[in-house]
């Protein structure tokens, strides 16, 4: 389901299509990505140092529901 259809601009929501909070279905959304790519990619990207999961978190938070 296509929310943004006739405003004309993309907006980066959380998407229906969610396993944990729907914000790797939301990037893949935003940029036209399969949504199993962005999730295997963030998975991937555990095995690297870094903020991965605070910046999931920060994101779920952010990021508004298409629900709501």
């Amino acid at each position: 389901m296509d929310y943004n259809a006739g405003s004309g601009a993309k907006r980066l929501t959380r998407s229906e299509d969610r396993w944990v909070g729907g914000v790797c279905g939301g990037l893949a959304d935003y940029f036209g990505l399969d949504p199993v790519l962005v999730r295997v990619l963030f998975v991937a990207s555990m095995l690297l140092p870094g903020p991965q999961v605070l910046l999931y978190v920060i994101l779920w938070f952010v990021m508004p529901d298409v629900r709501a």
